[in-house]
């Protein structure tokens, strides 16, 4: 049976927002949530970006759900053990409930400590490492690590969960999908991409769950909730690499300048007919996807939640 979640969106929202629509998501029949780990948003509209590990601890207390970053970069802004210790601390007090997503990042949010932003076949390597000193520091062992990337002196985590937290990895290439297969406990993508599932569990992924993320907008008329999608994340748009290159906002802003209506929307479920988001989230079920998150873009979250629980829910279980 696949999981439904909801996908919170710390660009878009502040803390008591997050908490408030985690709530509500849980009581509209989603069964775990995902939220985005970001310093900045990735335009000055969506306006937001608050500290995760704060609202996760919040969320841990108000809802009873499974909590998943998607995705925490453990590689430049912070350090693997600071990451470890987080991801340690979160999952005793959810009771097991958190699950650490990885990624390799974007310089929008890395770069606030260093400008330097490494090649990804780099940062796959770093990820490698970084992983490496989480897994090790989770065993509660005192911990000493002189890696090419990191060093860790004489670290040990006090506060354990009873089971160390799941490491699920995000990945898009090839490269990334085969070190997510060999390191990570699962895989994590926002495309309904068969094919890339059937990589990952060819790669030694057979039997670890894979998540998938999508952007909806549900609004009473097709044509607001595509103007909607088209101011706040135009960036669905963007081609290529620059989601991983531009350091700051404004660099987004220019671009999107040049992203049509059309090429923001980019698939995403729009308007008012449960049957349109149902379809996009079926895409994914026929993937193979075990867990598929949701997110609302823009303010309609009450009608959203409502929505979903009465017309698109029911029709994908």
């Amino acid at each position: 049976m696949t999981t439904f979640g909801y996908f919170l969106s710390c660009e878009e929202h502040g803390p008591k927002e997050l908490v408030r629509q985690a709530r509500a998501a849980e009581r509209a029949g989603f069964e775990a949530l995902w939220i985005s780990d970001h310093f900045h948003p990735w335009l000055d509209e969506q306006g937001q970006a608050p500290f995760v590990w704060s609202v996760i601890g919040a969320l841990a207390e108000a809802t009873s759900l499974p909590i998943t970053t998607a995705v925490t970069c453990p590689l430049v802004r912070t350090h693997p053990a600071v990451v470890a210790q987080a991801a340690a601390t979160t999952a005793a007090l959810s009771d097991g409930r958190f699950r650490l997503g990885v990624g390799t990042g974007e310089a929008l949010n890395e770069h606030v400590v260093d400008p330097r932003w490494p090649p990804v076949s780099e940062r796959l390597e770093m990820l490698e490492e970084a992983v490496g000193v989480i897994r090790e520091l989770f065993t509660g062992k005192l911990v000493t690590h002189r890696g090419r990337h990191y060093t860790v002196d004489t670290a040990r985590l006090y506060t354990l969960p009873r089971e160390p937290a799941p490491i699920y990895m995000s990945g898009f290439g090839r490269k990334s999908i085969d070190l997510a297969a060999r390191i990570a406990d699962g895989y994590v993508t926002t495309m309904p991409d068969a094919d890339a599932v059937s990589a990952f569990r060819a790669a030694g992924g057979a039997g670890k769950p894979v998540l998938g993320g999508l952007k909806a907008c549900y609004a009473a008329d097709e044509q607001s909730a595509r103007k909607t999608v088209h101011r706040l994340w135009p960036t669905q748009g963007i081609k290529g690499e620059a989601s991983q290159l531009l350091p700051l906002p404004r660099h987004f802003e220019q671009l999107a300048q040049m992203v049509s209506e059309d090429e923001a929307v980019n698939g995403s479920p729009v308007g008012p007919d449960p049957e349109v988001h149902a379809q996009a989230i079926r895409q994914y079920v026929d993937a193979g996807f075990d867990e598929v998150y949701v997110n609302q873009i823009g303010e309609e979250q009450d009608a959203f939640f409502t929505f979903y629980e009465r017309e698109v829910l029911p029709r994908v279980r």
